[in-house]
């Protein structure tokens, strides 16, 4: 997939539940007359609206070719104006049916942007706050449509957009997932968005938590293509792993992915991590494996060609880097993934005696991950080697480094774990707490 970004489509969001909701409100009579009775709307105004309600996808175009500006006012001005749940929803399906015949026709919203500092976007997100669910997924659809279609990207102010698709990753309706997500796929292919997501409260947090979900292969998908196309940018590719930990994640998804496209796209995500911010995700692409996985992967036969430019491009970086990384980096990776295990550094008594100085680097950095990791962890492989660890440590550390263990509960919690149900975890718990004892705490 390398750095092909497909064209964004203006029509995007595939969704029967929505469809079907379309389709209801399609049915229901608007009566336009009565608001020109009462001088909400004009003549003109509603014979306008009627050329194209309950029409065609044909006749629609047909009204709305060479008259794209004044329809796009119009559309804004009725959301501005009405407040009726009933027809602000049927305004949403219009503006939806205006811009789904033609992408051409979502020129008219942007040419009118000069018209009132609110257009094309304040209208719909106007929308958002009526407490209605239909209005707020149709509206939301628009505003997608529209901000994909922008000739101005840098100029569109869409928090609004992104603290609602954020809210809406996280709810228990799947269909409501499944359009928020597909509205994703759409904005984050225009590279002036991507940052502004990322930096939404939630977002990205609601995003990744998704992929921990047992979906279906096309939501996995879908997911993981909202995160290739994050990690273009160079800051979010630097950060993401340390901040999400999604390089296990997507590791894991391509080990168990039955579907070719689902590997492919993880596969191109953790190439774009690679190419864009080595220094943040080499050592961790090692620790859970990727190289002996690539390896595999570049000896099946694939349908599409890409993955195998992908599977060996990422082969050939990690033999490099597996070659170039000293001992202490790939212990370091370890702790910073918590994916501890028993590699050889962990019992090497000249590995401790030489590295446990750099524990206490940049304030116990390390030292205090390996602290985090006996609290939060529930693997008991894990936890035997960051206890065995502990022992090792307190052998060559400073009088400050003792004290610390103390001070965060690291102490505490490896006496605690001398009664875990794992016997390995038991006998490591109690060896690093004589080795503790053993030594004079100078506090």
């Amino acid at each position: 997939m390398s750095d092909d970004i497909p064209e964004v489509p203006l029509s995007l969001v595939s969704n029967q539940y929505l469809d079907k909701k379309v389709a209801q409100i399609r049915q229901k009579p608007i009566l336009w007359e009565g608001y020109e009775r009462a001088n909400l709307l004009s003549h003109a105004q509603v014979e306008l609206i009627k050329s194209i309600d309950k029409k065609s996808p044909e006749e629609i175009q047909a009204a709305v070719q060479g008259q794209e500006d004044t329809y796009a006012s119009l559309i804004l001005y009725l959301l501005q104006s009405l407040s009726r749940t009933d027809t602000v929803q049927y305004v949403c399906v219009l503006a939806d049916d205006i811009l789904t015949v033609n992408e051409n026709n979502a020129r008219g919203f942007h040419n009118i942007a000069d018209e009132n500092e609110n257009y094309p976007y304040g209208p719909f997100f106007r929308t958002l706050h009526l407490n209605d669910e239909f209005t707020t997924l149709e509206a939301t659809k628009v505003l997608t449509m529209l901000a994909s279609s922008s000739p101005c990207p840098e100029k569109a102010e869409l928090y609004e957009l992104y603290t609602w698709l954020a809210q809406q990753l996280a709810s228990a309706n799947k269909d409501v997932v499944d359009i928020s997500v597909q509205e994703l796929e759409s904005l984050l292919r225009v590279q002036e968005y991507r940052l502004a997501f990322w930096n939404t409260p939630n977002a990205v947090t609601n995003l990744v938590a998704l992929l921990d979900k047992n979906g279906t292969p096309q939501m996995q998908y879908q997911i993981i293509f909202c995160l290739w196309l994050l990690t273009f940018e160079t800051q979010i590719a630097s950060e993401i792993n340390d901040k999400y930990d999604i390089i296990v994640s997507l590791v894991d998804i391509a080990k168990g992915a039955v579907k070719e496209k689902v590997i492919r796209v993880a596969i191109a995500t953790l190439r774009n991590l690679v190419q864009k911010a080595p220094a943040q995700n080499l050592a961790a692409m090692l620790v859970v494996k990727l190289l002996p996985f690539t390896e595999n992967l570049s000896a099946r036969k694939w349908s599409d060609a890409d993955i195998l430019e992908d599977v060996d491009y990422l082969k050939e970086r990690l033999q490099e880097n597996f070659q170039s990384l000293t001992t202490f980096e790939q212990y370091a990776s370890e702790v910073e993934t918590g994916k501890l295990e028993w590699s050889p550094p962990h019992k090497s008594d000249v590995f401790w005696k030489e590295n446990t100085h750099k524990l206490e680097e940049h304030n116990f950095q390390l030292l205090r991950s390996l602290a985090r990791i006996l609290s939060t962890s529930t693997n008991a492989v894990v936890l035997a080697v960051a206890a065995n660890d502990i022992g090792h440590y307190v052998k060559f550390a400073s009088r400050q480094g003792k004290k610390l263990l103390q001070e965060i509960g690291a102490k505490q919690r490896i006496m605690e774990l001398m009664t875990h149900e794992d016997q390995d975890v038991r006998y490591q718990a109690l060896s690093s707490v004589q080795k503790l004892m053993h030594q004079a705490w100078e506090l």
